[in-house]
Order: structure tokens, then C-alpha cells, then sequence
């Protein structure tokens, strides 16, 4: 009996069953396996192994990222000094080819003899290359350099990003586009569209953020005098923060976040932002700008085309703790591609994209100017950028097209497309995850340990090379998590779309299934930047 059965698709999606018990042929807990297992390393030559099999071009793709302080122009006057690679926020686009092999070196020019590294995200690559310090390789010491070099053999939408402490809320970050030499979709240009939540140099940085949150709600002034966006009301004896939908919300737009030195006032909490799509509570963090393509709202980045063009979009959400519904006023959006594999094709007013995910849908362009609108779910605020095929003016920065609140498309109602859909095949064993915390003490963990980086292999979710395997998204708190697999994508349900990052609601269960392919230790995280250093985070870990 095929083990994706029709529980599983009830199962999958953006959490459509409750977080009981779930039965399956085998099954384990996501808290580790005892100390008789040896494990994979990211050296070891089962990787090596995996790599010679991937077929290869003999092509390179060779370049330099210098990871560097700049102060980069985000338009309409906002210039806030920020990390970018090669001064430039997001980084320069890296194309290449299936099979192509990717060789970049990463030039360390931080400050403050601060580490980094680069993670490919979505790329089912060498474990040894996936850039997660000290899982897989050492931290990049500042003023040191280390080269990456993996076999991308896998077409679709992807991007880069450093894997240490909460840089990825810098502005070091840029697309990563492998393109497909068969490709059957037929259009007549591309843009790659962007989406960033944006702190950095101008109420604080990410580190400022994640320390101010760290703290926690019960570490918040209860007094008479509001924090910036509070209500000034004692909150009383409250469990999590889902339940405090009475609350001021937080204006997302144009915050005065700024952590006091007493530590009482949170200067970079968001607070009563709350949505349907996403099973209530929205976000934890207030931002002053959200981007398109490295540009605020009122200075919008333009693609500019001729009326009757085919245009492939591949949009990205790079952000940290925003989910953002895209549309474009006056077009309907037809997805067909969602983490860099195909889905059949469907037609949509908007879309949800968490962060981490990856859409591809096609458009194609009406006569005028139109806005394409990154409303940030449950934030009261948006990105923007413009498309222009002829005469017309330009909409107001926080222009809100109708589209924004009609057919809304996410990943569960989505299928994969019949070449990419895994084989029917029995399930070898099941892992339960649960996802624990709450924002009151914010302990965000996995089956309630936070994951510890400085000893990645304590807890290892075990899986063996060769197995068909189930992890059971099992989210116990009051907020979504986009969850994130290094190295691997999934399958939600038995006919789900192929993702590596989803969605799960609150109270919610998704179930995925996996083929383990790929040896190596892998992180699997919530891919909100703040929850995920908080410690929601395990490591997927072969038995040698």
C-alpha cells in the first residue's frame, strides 16, 4: 500500500488537520536517537559520492562576493548603512545552467572580526558546500576568504544568503537563477522581483532586533507609558501573543523603534498584527521600509515593456519576518513554478509567499502603468515597484489593488506537475515535529530544546541514504512558521507541489515526504531569521 495516502493530502498544505496523533508504519521522535548512531559527515564519502553522480556540464561559473559594510541608496532618500555583497543591496543576479558548476568565493571584509558564510538556499548541493558554520563547514573569518565550488543540477528560482547569527536581515543577499536548456514554458522576458523587510542602519540593526525580542513580552514595560507602537495598557496575565488581537497595532510604515537602554521599553515588537491567511498572528517585528528589487515604496523599482509581452516572474521572498500577497493591478497571475519546481498551472488574483518561498507565475502585460504590490500580511504596509508599457501616471506608494483581495493562492492549493511528482512508494519511517514556543519567554525550539549550533550533532533527526521518509509538521504555538530543509525538497501530501520551504499555520499539521538522496547533516529551520537563532532549528542527519 502506497503510504501517501489520502490522510496525507488532508494532511498537507497550509495545515488543514489538527496536531493529534499520527499514525504511520514506522515512526520517531524528532529529539534525537540516542548515542549509538554514527553519522554522516559533510566530508565524508558518501557525499563525494552523491556529487560524482550528479551530471555536469564541465562548465564553471566562476565570480567573487566581498562581503563588506556600504551605505547603499534604497531610493527616495534612504540611505542607511548596511553589509552588502559588493556594495550593492540585493546583489548582483548569478545565472548559470543545469549542471553548471558553481565557483564563488566569498571574501570576508566584515567589521568587528564578525564571521559569515554563504547558504545556497533551495539547491540540492554537496553537504560540504551548504555554508551552515560549524554543521558544515568553519565560519569565515573576517579578512579570510573561502571558495565554494558544487554541481547545480537542478533548474529554478533560488537565492543566497549568509547562514550565521540574524545576517540574513542584513542586505547580504542576492538571486541565484538556474536555468533550464529545455525549458517548455514559453515567454518573452523575464524579471526577477525581490521582496525584503528592511531594519538595517535605520531604526537599528538585526542584532539590535533579535536582542530586544529576545527579551521576550515578559520583559516589557507594563506601565502607564506606551513603547513605541504599544497601547499603554496593562496586558494582565496573558499566555501567547496570539491571543491579544485588541491590541494596537504597530505602524509597520513609519515606526520610532528604538531599544531603550534600560531594557524595559520594546522598540522593535510589532504588535496586533494579525491575519486570516495566516492563522492569526502575523509578525514579530515592526520595519520602517519593505522592498522591492532594494527599493522602498515611494522610489519604486520600474520594468518597463511593450503592451501583449509575456513575462516570467520569479519572485522571491527574502525577507525575515514577513510574509508578503503579491499581485499586480489589472493582470491575473498564472503560477507555475513554486521553489524551483513545476506545478500545473493555475490562475490566481494574488499570492502568498512566506519567507524563503519561491514562485514563478506568468503575466501577460495590459497597456499603462500598473503596480505590483507586496502588501506585508498582517503589517499595514507594502512594497512596491511599477510596471510601464505606456502612458499613464504613477500610483500612490501605498496603492492597494483590487487583486490584493481576490483569489488568493498558496502552496495547498497547488499540485505538482506530473514529471516532478515523487514516485508512489512505502514510507520507511515517519519524524514528528514539533514546533514549541511562545513570544511571551520567545524559546522558539524544536520538540521544546533549542537547537544548539555550537553542537550541531546533539539532537539529530536520523534518516538513512535510500529511504522514503515523512516529517509531520506538528506546529503547538500561537504563530505560522515557514519551514525550511537544507539539501532537499519535499513533496506536501501525495500530490502536493515540490517545495523545500512551507508553511505551517498555528495548531496546524503538514505532512511532507521526502527520498533521502542526499548524504550529509542538514538544518531544518524555521526560516522566520529571529525564530530560527532563537533556536526552532534540527539537524536532518544521515547514519553513516
Amino acid at each position: 500500500m502506497n503510504n501517501i495516502d489520502r490522510r496525507s493530502v488532508l494532511l498537507a498544505g497550509l495545515g488543514v488537520a489538527g496536531a493529534g496523533a499520527l499514525a504511520a508504519c514506522s515512526s520517531a521522535s524528532g529529539s534525537g536517537t540516542g548515542s549509538g548512531n554514527a553519522l554522516v559527515g559533510p566530508d565524508a564519502s558518501a557525499v563525494v559520492a552523491t556529487e560524482k553522480k550528479r551530471k555536469a556540464t564541465g562548465r564553471q561559473r566562476k565570480l567573487t562576493l566581498t562581503a563588506a559594510p556600504a551605505v547603499i541608496d534604497l531610493g527616495g532618500g534612504v540611505m542607511p548603512r548596511t553589509w552588502a555583497f559588493d556594495g550593492r543591496t540585493p546583489g548582483e543576479e548569478v545565472r548559470l545552467s543545469v549542471g553548471d558548476t558553481l565557483v564563488a568565493e566569498l571574501s570576508n571584509q566584515l567589521p568587528d572580526k564578525t564571521t559569515t558564510s554563504i547558504h545556497w538556499h533551495g539547491i540540492a548541493l554537496r553537504n560540504d558546500m551548504d555554508g551552515v558554520p560549524p554543521a558544515t563547514q568553519r565560519a569565515v573569518r573576517a579578512g579570510s576568504t573561502f571558495t565554494y565550488r558544487f554541481i547545480a543540477d537542478a533548474p529554478g528560482t533560488y537565492f543566497f544568503h549568509p547562514h550565521v547569527g540574524v545576517q540574513l536581515d542584513r542586505g547580504l543577499y542576492a538571486p541565484l537563477i538556474v536555468e533550464d536548456p529545455k525549458e517548455t514554458l514559453a515567454y518573452d522576458d523575464e524579471w526577477v522581483v525581490l521582496l525584503d523587510d528592511w531594519v538595517d542602519g535605520v531604526t537599528g540593526t538585526p542584532d539590535d532586533v533579535f536582542a530586544d525580542l529576545k527579551r521576550g513580552m515578559g520583559g516589557m514595560d507594563m506601565g502607564g507609558s506606551p513603547g513605541p507602537g504599544g497601547s499603554g495598557d496593562g496586558m494582565g496575565d496573558m499566555g501567547d501573543r496570539g491571543d491579544m488581537g485588541g491590541m494596537t497595532t504597530g505602524d509597520s510604515a513609519s515606526p520610532s523603534a528604538s531599544a531603550s537602554p534600560g531594557g524595559m521599553s520594546h522598540g522593535f515588537m510589532l504588535m496586533g498584527a494579525t491575519s486570516k491567511l495566516l492563522g492569526g498572528d502575523a509578525g514579530d517585528v515592526k520595519y520602517p521600509h519593505h522592498l522591492v528589487n532594494g527599493r522602498v515604496a515611494a522610489d519604486p523599482d520600474v520594468y518597463t515593456g511593450k503592451p501583449g509581452t509575456r513575462v516570467r516572474l520569479r519572485i522571491i521572498n527574502a525577507g525575515s519576518d514577513t510574509a508578503y500577497r503579491v499581485a499586480l493591478g489589472g493582470h491575473r497571475l498564472t503560477i507555475t513554478h513554486t521553489d524551483g519546481f513545476p506545478v500545473q498551472h493555475q490562475e490566481a488574483d494574488a499570492l502568498l509567499v512566506g519567507m524563503g518561498e519561491r514562485y514563478d507565475v506568468l503575466v501577460t502585460l495590459g497597456d499603462g502603468v500598473f503596480p505590483l504590490v507586496a502588501l506585508a500580511e498582517g503589517k499595514n504596509a507594502n512594497g512596491l515597484a511599477l510596471v510601464r508599457t505606456g502612458s499613464g501616471s504613477a500610483p500612490k506608494a501605498t496603492v492597494r489593488p483590487k487583486e490584493l483581495d481576490g483569489m488568493i493562492m498558496t502552496a495547498s492549493q497547488l499540485r505538482a506537475a506530473d514529471d516532478v511528482r515523487l514516485k508512489s512508494a512505502k514510507t520507511d519511517i515517519t519524524h514528528r515535529i514539533k514546533l514549541t514556543g511562545t513570544m511571551m519567554a520567545y524559546d522558539w525550539a524544536i520538540d521544546g530544546t533549542p537547537f544548539d549550533m555550537n553542537h550541531p550533532e546533539a539532537h539529530p533527526i536520523v534518516i538513512e541514504e535510500g529511504r522514503r521518509v515523512r516529517l509531520d509538521f506538528v506546529n503547538t504555538t500561537e504563530m505560522w512558521h515557514p519551514m525550511h530543509l537544507h539539501g532537499h525538497t519535499y513533496q506536501l501530501g501525495d500530490s502536493g507541489p515540490r517545495k523545500d520551504t512551507a508553511i505551517v499555520l498555528p495548531k496546524q499539521t503538514v505532512s511532507v515526504f521526502l527520498d533521502a538522496d542526499n548524504p550529509g547533516q542538514w538544518m531544518l529551520h524555521c526560516h522566520n531569521a529571529y525564530h530560527g537563532e532563537a533556536g526552532m532549528m534540527a539537524n536532518v542527519a544521515y547514519r553513516a
